[in-house]
């Protein structure tokens, strides 16, 4: 731990940054289960709403900074190929 008082803070700042992030972060991992378990399941119209909620989410936490934007489009396009494939 630092001695010094501004680095204690900064550390103490950090701390509460970092669980805030892992809970965002949690949470949009959440909604990529949701559309890969509607998937799994083959229900077409749950993996298309899953995916329509998924979206903002994911967009979301590019601009918190807790994703980079090809991670983002990475994910998004691999889980529209998911529902895609059902119809075909």
């Amino acid at each position: 731990m630092a001695n010094i008082k501004s680095a204690r803070k900064r550390a103490r700042q950090a701390e509460k940054t970092r669980k805030h992030n892992m809970g965002l972060r949690s949470m949009m991992r959440t909604q990529i289960k949701n559309v890969v378990k509607a998937c799994d399941a083959g229900d077409k119209d749950a993996a298309v709403a899953a995916y329509k909620a998924a979206v903002p989410v994911i967009d979301s936490m590019i601009n918190k900074g807790i994703v980079r934007k090809n991670k983002a489009a990475r994910h998004k396009s691999r889980l529209n190929q998911r529902v895609k494939a059902l119809s075909a």
